[in-house]
Formats: C-alpha cells, sequence, structure tokens
C-alpha cells in the first residue's frame, strides 16, 4: 500500500483518561483504524495543555495530572479518511477532531539506510 500526492491528515485531540469499552480511548482508535485499513497512525502523550474545559492537565509534579494530553495522528487518501469519520465522531466524548489536506511527499516502510 501506498500513497503520494494529495491526502487528508485527521488530528484527534482526547485526554489520557478517556475510554471506550473499558479500553483507552487512544488505543480503540488504533484498532479501528487499522481495521478499517488506514495506512498508519501515531499516537502523542503531551505534557502539558488543556481542552474546552480550560482546566490545565501537566506532568509538572506539584500539580501532576492523571489525564495528560493525547495526539492522534493519521494520514491516508481523503476518502478513506473521510470514511472512517463518523466511527472516530461517535467514540470522541470529548475532544476534537481536525482535518488538513496536506500533501505526502515519501511513505515508505523502514529498512536499508539510503547511502
Amino acid at each position: 500500500m501506498t500513497i503520494e500526492g494529495d491526502a487528508l491528515l485527521v488530528r484527534v485531540y482526547i485526554g489520557e483518561s478517556d475510554t471506550h469499552d473499558g479500553k483507552p480511548l487512544y488505543d480503540a482508535i488504533v484498532r479501528l483504524l487499522r481495521e478499517r485499513g488506514i495506512r498508519g497512525v501515531s499516537v502523542f502523550r503531551g505534557i502539558e495543555g488543556y481542552g474546552r474545559s480550560s482546566r490545565v492537565h501537566t506532568t509538572r509534579i506539584l500539580a501532576l495530572s492523571e489525564d495528560l494530553p493525547i495526539l492522534l495522528e493519521a494520514v491516508d487518501a481523503e476518502d478513506r479518511i473521510r470514511g472512517v469519520l463518523p466511527e472516530l465522531e461517535a467514540m470522541v466524548r470529548g475532544g476534537l477532531i481536525t482535518l488538513e489536506h496536506v500533501e505526502v511527499v515519501v511513505y515508505r516502510a523502514g529498512g536499508d539506510s539510503v547511502p
């Protein structure tokens, strides 16, 4: 599977403590995207942030939070991303989902280094 040129980037902003069917929401989203054939997804754990509630979540020791920001990013063809959006929207009870048009320059599996 390859992708080149115009694509769509979906970003999902949630909290670390968010769940879906008893599992961490970020894990459920990764599994959903894999099942739907989305070409890849990355999950990032934030060190500090706030959302609609304006409550700051941080890793600083004096204000340690158990609900740090989580960001998931996936890039694929527009029709494939848009096809999975209804399921993502249903899973994300609190958070933010954004879309951005991107240009894929390189998409290849790891392997031997290029000299």
